[in-house]
């Protein structure tokens, strides 16, 4: 089989729920209608098991490059970026003859260091760029390492990011393979609608979601404490409006997430169309076949769910990455795939995919057997989760560790006050929390102190320190 050709796009902050092919099977309410990416769904694999590592832009990010924990990468904070000397997928396949390319969002850094490596181009925003006439960065002529040229855009972000992908592949060596990395920013928060799709769901509300009305108890104290609710929220900068004058707390909530939920879907929809420029490139110029489609976000994002926006935390809202996988010669059309995948995982599959040897210093897993819809019995069951950012000024999460199963999840709130990169504020004790996943798929109950679940919790303590142990990273002690 020839090397294939890999378009993997990547968006920010997209939640699985957020994509139709995922909530017309579940019980969660259906948001929003993507038929582009639907039919990456149709046409292939969807990934209902696939979890981030950190739910955060860089760190997860640089877990896709180069298939690592981040303690092991050192990218494990917003502020902690990446170090472009360290071994990646797009440098391998750019080594064994692939043309190589990214546009869009980076958001790993930028200088001699930290712009983007292994790519023979690239065009990319500044951190995380405007969603209207943005500005990008790209390699200033002559190669110096670190020089830009600053390059003025007129038009909507994603459109422009799609323009430019479309015009590399015209650009592009036939005879080659290609690796194209599609980088949205989209939906990332402030949520600026394009022009096409700026009325889109005026005239309806967008169902919420079934748990809204949270009232986090028997949640850890420090999760109480984040600053992540509707009501924290801007009305000016993030809703776009003032509050209306009269309302209740309860009619305030829900006006402030009906704005939040159409600006956030109007931006989805524009992915949505733009996903389905490049499918049609694709078929126009017979490239469907040879070409592995790869759709997924840096991590997931609460959309209202307990009440809350943006990510960070281990519940499956924000835990949880869409990963849609069309190639036809290898992946069964509408096939559904529930085995744990991780994002370390993407880089062993991409160069497997290609018929590279995978670096022993990879941490992650090929997915390939799953793609030709094979479950080794070996296959992982269990997964590592770590946000390290404790308290980044803002948003007040906490740091954390945890691990999830197909059924249960511990999560450790080590409350880390120093030592850590983004460590602020005062620290305070450990706390845990324990969910059934089957008997509570929306994580409103914590029993790590109820009796009948003793026996699991003493399990799933004894399977994150394996976990923990296996990928290199090490419990936290206090003072250390």
């Amino acid at each position: 089989m020839a090397r294939p050709n890999l378009l993997f796009v990547m968006s920010d902050d997209h939640a699985s729920h957020a994509i139709s092919a995922y909530t017309r099977d579940s019980d969660r309410p259906v948001v929003n209608h993507t038929p582009n990416l639907d039919r990456l769904a149709d046409e292939g694999m969807r990934f209902d098991s696939c979890f981030c590592t950190n739910s955060i832009c860089t760190p997860s990010r640089a877990a896709v490059l180069t298939g690592t924990y981040n303690h092991v990468n050192g990218v494990t904070t917003l502020d902690t970026h990446m170090d472009n000397r360290l071994d990646t997928y797009p440098k391998r396949l750019q080594a064994a003859g692939y043309q190589t390319a990214v546009f869009g969002k980076w958001h790993l850094g930028h200088g001699a260091l930290h712009d983007p490596s292994g790519f023979d181009e690239w065009r990319v925003l500044p951190g995380q760029g405007h969603y209207h006439d943005p500005v990008m960065l790209e390699p200033a002529p002559g190669g110096a390492p670190g020089a830009h040229t600053v390059v003025e855009r007129g038009g909507y972000v994603t459109d422009l990011i799609t323009d430019d992908c479309l015009d590399w592949l015209d650009r592009r060596d036939p005879d080659r393979p290609f690796a194209l990395m599609c980088h949205h920013k989209a939906p990332h928060r402030r949520w600026e609608p394009s022009p096409e799709h700026f009325t889109l769901y005026d005239d309806i509300d967008i169902p919420e979601p079934v748990t809204l009305w949270d009232d986090h108890e028997g949640r850890s104290e420090v999760v109480r404490a984040t600053r992540m609710r509707l009501l924290d929220l801007d009305p000016v900068t993030d809703l776009k409006a003032t509050v209306p004058p009269g309302l209740d707390l309860e009619a305030e909530i829900r006006w402030r997430y009906q704005r939040y939920i159409k600006d956030y879907l109007r931006t989805v929809a524009s992915i949505d169309t733009n996903v389905g420029r490049l499918l049609a490139y694709l078929d126009e110029h017979d490239l469907a076949e040879h070409t592995v489609v790869v759709y997924t976000s840096d991590q997931g994002f609460f959309l209202g769910d307990h009440g809350w926006y943006d990510k960070r935390l281990m519940y499956e809202e924000s835990l949880s990455m869409p990963l849609l996988v069309r190639y036809p010669p290898m992946v069964a059309p509408g096939s559904v795939c529930d085995d744990v995948a991780l994002n370390v995982d993407f880089a062993p599959t991409f160069l497997e995919l290609a018929g590279l040897d995978v670096p022993e210093q990879v941490q992650g897993t090929s997915l390939v057997p799953l793609l030709r819809g094979v479950s080794p019995d070996d296959w992982q069951t269990s997964m590592y989760y770590r946000y390290w950012m404790h308290d980044d000024g803002a948003h007040r999460a906490p740091a954390h560790y945890g691990v999830r199963t197909h059924r249960h999840k511990l999560i450790c709130f080590y409350n880390d006050p120093l030592g850590q990169p983004g460590a602020r504020g005062p620290g305070g004790p450990v706390e845990w929390e324990l969910y059934d996943l089957v008997d509570d798929p929306f994580e409103v109950r914590n029993v790590i102190d109820d009796p009948a679940y003793a026996q699991v919790r003493t399990e799933l303590a004894a399977e994150l320190a394996r976990l923990q142990s296996a990928v290199g990273d090490t419990a936290f002690a206090p003072g250390s």
